[in-house]
């Protein structure tokens, strides 16, 4: 893919007037997707996706498309040349873009993630096996994701990562179930099956007879993907330059110093990490980590290609939302946490979130699946679905206790147009007096 991606941008060069500018960037996947449902292979297929988009610039004025490639340029070059005289058309009827800003000198770079993902058949067939007895249903997704950006001004980037995703949930009776997931770059088929036997414990959890608990605050512990979708109504602008410097993110009052979290919380966008490429759509180099948050404290927000023209700042993210978050990790060890939490909620999963309160960086939002009421550091019982209303500032500060010492890699389950690269590295959190409407 990347030889033809390069071929294509080395072709529709040629065809350019010489004021104008064109940028290129290629999405492609070669993925599996099974479904699974009674923990049996319902549905099976493979997907190859080649998608280019292209930007033609002329002074302050640009227009935008996009086309499917079908890998032939006998085919491709016809449709693009094509596209690229309808928005030489459509750019003379748009007005100049104020905040229109792309590499002039980027960095060319070509990387390839290493990963040890499983043979399609050998990843099946363990999870059939794991799975034996459960009534699971879920989605796997394993291959090649693939990412490339060109200009018409030299700059060539390639990015290719290989990693799987296993989303699933194991279904009691009513509404009750467990979920789960196992995802990364390296397979390994013992750890599965240790997710799947702790899915087979919850169960026998869930099968009890649930608990309804009066509203209040209780002790609670949030797991790793409850965590996660803590953060993602932090980051539903919360982290962007463009809404604190316009004033609608939800954490201003962090950003100004007026609030703050707990010490031990330290949020930064880790590229690092590689899932995700390292230049953005318009051709810049991102650092390899930005501090959100440091020591509990506000540090550097995400700057896309927009807000840095519009600011006059440096260019550190694709966009204003984090692909790479990584958590800090705490001092709490997961062999320990019924004992930490003693008496209150273990939550695994979080659903419906939204702001209360948005100037607050207040929450509310619903438990889901495997919920317990737990007594004397022992689960005894599921706990019928609740909904919290609390603030970010005493989750994630006043009322923060720790932090788990080990921290889980979540990789994002999205497909729409595509598999997504996103992923978090995230703690589990024990809080104190979390607050329960209803």
């Amino acid at each position: 893919m990347q030889d033809y991606f390069y071929t294509v941008a080395d072709a529709l060069q040629q065809r350019l007037r010489r004021s104008e500018t064109l940028l290129l960037n290629f999405a492609g996947e070669t993925s599996d997707f099974v479904r699974f449902n009674h923990a049996r292979v319902r549905q099976a297929g493979s997907v190859t996706r080649r998608r280019l988009t292209l930007d033609l610039i002329e002074g302050e004025r640009h227009a935008a498309g996009e086309v499917e490639l079908a890998g032939q340029l006998a085919d491709d070059l016809p449709r693009l040349t094509g596209l690229v005289e309808t928005l030489r058309a459509q750019r003379e009827h748009l007005p100049p873009d104020p905040y229109l800003n792309f590499a002039v000198d980027g960095q060319t770079t070509n990387d390839r993630v290493v990963s040890a993902c499983p043979d399609a058949a050998e990843a099946l067939d363990a999870i059939v096996d794991a799975a034996d007895g459960l009534d699971l249903v879920g989605i796997w997704a394993a291959g090649a994701v693939y990412t490339g950006f060109a200009s018409s001004l030299g700059q060539r980037n390639w990015h290719v990562c290989n990693s799987f995703n296993l989303d699933w949930s194991c279904y009691h009776a009513g509404d009750k179930a467990v979920k789960a997931n196992y995802a990364g770059l390296e397979w390994d088929a013992a750890v599965l099956q240790r997710r799947m036997d702790t899915a087979r414990s919850d169960l026998a959890h869930v099968a009890r007879e649930p608990r309804t608990i009066r509203p209040g605050g209780y002790r609670v512990f949030l797991a790793p993907r409850a965590v996660q979708d803590v953060i993602e109504m932090m980051a539903w602008g919360g982290f962007g330059l463009k809404s604190q410097r316009t004033g609608q993110s939800p954490l201003q009052r962090l950003q100004t110093g007026e609030r703050r979290l707990h010490p031990t919380v330290s949020l930064e966008e880790n590229n690092r990490r590689g899932l995700v490429p390292r230049f953005t759509q318009q051709g810049f180099i991102q650092p390899e980590r930005v501090s959100l948050i440091r020591d509990g404290k506000h540090d550097e927000a995400l700057v896309d290609a927009r807000s840095a023209r519009e600011y006059a700042v440096a260019v550190n993210a694709a966009c204003e939302w984090p692909g790479s978050l990584d958590m800090s990790a705490g001092a709490l060890p997961s062999t320990g946490i019924l004992d930490a939490l003693g008496t209150g909620l273990y939550i695994n999963n979080l659903w419906y979130l939204n702001y209360s309160d948005r100037n607050q960086a207040r929450i509310t939002g619903m438990t889901r699946f495997a919920c317990f009421w737990v007594e004397d550091g022992r689960i005894r019982a599921p706990v019928n679905v609740m909904r919290f209303d609390d603030s970010i500032y005493r989750m994630l500060g006043e009322n923060l206790l720790d932090l788990t010492a080990d921290r889980e890699l979540l990789l994002d389950a999205g497909t729409y147009r595509g598999r997504s690269s996103a992923s978090a590295l995230l703690p589990g959190a024990l809080i104190e007096d979390l607050a329960f409407t209803l």
